[in-house]
C-alpha cells in the first residue's frame, strides 16, 4: 500500500514540477526565455514517465526505488543547506564570489556591492546629479509616446562592474558615452553604432573603443551604442542621430545577443515603424528635455522597485523558503556553465538583412562609408561553439559587398589565451586591453 502511495505521490509531484516550470516560462516570462527552461521541461517529463513506470515495478524494485529517491532528496537538500549557509542564499552570489576570488589572485580589489547600493551612496555624497544607465530595450513593453534610445543627457552616469569597480561616464547632450564637444566637430571620422561593447561597458574613458580610436587616429569619434541594443534599436539610433559630416559609419555586431535582441525589438510597434516606413523618425535630437523627463520618471520607478526588491530578498522569509525548496543554489552551481554556453536553435529573423540594407543605404545617402565589425563572445572560446550565426552574418555582409571586419581573426585568434581579454577570464565584456586591441584592429583594417 505504501509503495503504491509512493508512485502516486511521485506522479503528482512530477506534474506539479511540470506545471510550475510552465508557469514560470510561459506566464511569468511570456515565453521569452524558453531556451533556459528547456532542460527543466525535459527533466520534468522524464520524471513523469519514470513515475508512471514505477506503478508497474515489482515490490523489491519499488523498495529500492523508494530508498534511492529518499536518499537522493536528503543528499540534495543537505547540499542546498550547505550552499545556503555558505552563500547566504543570495541570487548570483556564487558568480560574484568567483569574480572576487579571481580578483584576489591578481591582487585587485573588487567592489562586491550591488549597483543600487553604490548608486545610492554616490548620489547622496559625491554626485547629486548621478543617473544609472537605462537600457532602451526596457521600453519595448511600455506604452510611451516617445521611445528613448539613450540615457539622460549631460549627467554623470553609473554603468556596471566587471573589472572590480563601477564605471561612470559623463553623458553627452543626447545621453550617449561621448565627450559632448565631439558633436561640434566639422567632420566625424568614425561614427560607431552598436550595443554595450560600443558604449564601453564596465570601463572608464579613455579605455572604451571610441576613446582609443580617438587617441590613435587623432580624429573625431562618436558612438551611439547603448546596453542591450539589438539590430533594430541600433538602426533606429542611426536613423535618429546620423549627422551630415560623418566620414565612416562603423556598424558593430556582437554575436551572442544581437539577433536575440532583434526578435524582442520586433514586438515594439514604434521600433517596427523604422523599417516599415522609410520616412519614419521620432526627431529625438529635438526632444531631449522631454526624453530626460520620461527617463527621470522611469529611473525613479525602477529605483523604487529595486529598493523594494532588495528589502524583499533580504527580509522576506517566504521568499527565502521558496528559494531553498526550489534548490536555487544547487541549480545555480550545476547549470552555470550550461546556461551560458548551451547551443540553441538558430532561426535568424528575415528583418536582419532588411535592416542592414537600410543602414547601408542611409550611409550612402549621407555620403558616408559603411563598415561592418563582428565581435566574438566569450562562448566562442570555451567549447562546442556553434558557428551558424557567424557563417550567416558573414555571408550576409559579404553578399551585400560591405566591408567585413572579423575581430575574432584580427584579435582573439592571435592570442595564446583569448580568455585573458575578458575580465578575470569570466563571461562579460572585454578588458581594457581587449577594448584597445579591438579599436586598433578596426583602425588598421579601415
Amino acid at each position: 500500500m505504501l509503495k503504491n502511495k509512493f508512485s502516486a505521490t511521485l506522479l503528482i509531484f512530477s506534474f506539479f514540477i511540470f506545471v510550475y516550470i510552465f508557469y514560470q516560462s510561459e506566464i511569468i516570462l511570456d515565453g521569452r526565455n524558453r531556451t533556459y527552461y528547456f532542460k527543466y521541461y525535459i527533466f520534468s517529463l522524464i520524471l513523469i514517465l519514470f513515475s508512471i513506470i514505477s506503478f508497474y515495478l515489482n515490490k523489491k524494485l519499488k523498495s529500492y526505488l523508494m530508498m534511492i529517491t529518499f536518499s537522493s532528496i536528503f543528499a540534495i537538500y543537505a547540499f542546498q543547506t550547505y550552499l545556503t549557509i555558505s552563500y547566504g542564499g543570495v541570487t548570483g552570489q556564487r558568480f560574484i564570489e568567483k569574480k572576487i576570488q579571481m580578483a584576489k589572485k591578481k591582487g585587485v580589489s573588487f567592489d562586491y556591492r550591488r549597483k543600487i547600493d553604490v548608486y545610492t551612496e554616490l548620489k547622496n555624497t559625491k554626485y547629486q546629479n548621478l543617473k544609472p544607465t537605462i537600457s532602451p530595450a526596457t521600453h519595448i513593453y511600455k506604452n510611451l509616446n516617445i521611445f528613448p534610445l539613450a540615457g539622460v543627457s549631460n549627467s554623470k552616469t553609473i554603468n556596471c562592474n566587471e573589472n572590480g569597480y563601477y564605471s561612470i561616464f559623463q553623458s553627452d547632450r543626447y545621453g550617449f558615452n561621448n565627450p559632448d564637444t565631439e558633436w561640434n566637430q566639422k567632420e566625424i571620422e568614425f561614427f560607431l553604432v552598436g550595443d554595450s561593447f560600443i558604449m564601453g561597458n564596465c570601463v572608464n574613458r579613455p579605455h572604451d573603443i571610441s576613446s582609443v580610436l580617438r587617441e590613435i587616429s587623432n580624429k573625431s569619434v562618436l558612438n551611439i551604442g547603448y546596453v542591450n541594443n539589438g539590430t533594430l534599436l541600433e538602426y533606429a539610433s542611426l536613423k535618429e542621430y546620423i549627422i551630415p559630416n560623418i566620414k565612416n559609419i562603423i556598424w558593430v555586431y556582437y554575436e551572442k545577443s544581437d539577433l536575440d535582441n532583434l526578435n524582442n525589438e520586433l514586438k515594439s510597434n514604434i521600433l517596427r515603424k523604422y523599417i516599415d516606413d522609410i520616412s519614419f523618425k521620432q526627431n529625438l535630437i529635438f526632444k531631449q528635455n522631454e526624453i530626460n523627463k520620461i527617463l527621470a520618471e522611469l529611473i525613479n520607478e525602477q529605483f523604487q522597485k529595486e529598493l523594494n526588491s532588495k528589502k524583499y530578498f533580504e527580509n522576506n522569509l517566504s521568499f527565502k523558503i521558496r528559494k531553498f525548496l526550489d534548490l536555487w543554489n544547487v541549480r545555480e552551481l550545476l547549470f552555470f556553465k550550461n546556461q551560458s554556453y548551451s547551443k540553441k536553435e538558430f532561426n535568424p529573423p528575415d528583418e536582419f538583412v532588411k535592416i542592414i540594407k537600410l543602414a547601408e543605404n542611409l550611409a550612402l545617402k549621407n555620403n558616408s562609408n559603411f563598415h561592418f565589425v563582428y565581435l566574438p563572445s566569450y562562448n566562442r572560446y570555451i567549447s562546442n561553439f556553434d558557428n551558424q550565426e557567424y557563417e550567416f552574418v558573414k555571408k550576409t555582409i559579404n553578399d551585400l559587398n560591405i566591408n567585413f571586419i572579423d575581430i575574432h581573426n584580427e584579435v582573439f585568434k592571435k592570442e595564446e589565451n583569448p580568455l585573458k581579454l575578458f575580465p578575470f577570464k569570466l563571461p562579460g565584456h572585454y578588458t581594457i586591453k581587449g577594448y584597445r586591441k579591438v579599436a586598433e584592429a578596426i583602425f588598421n583594417k579601415m
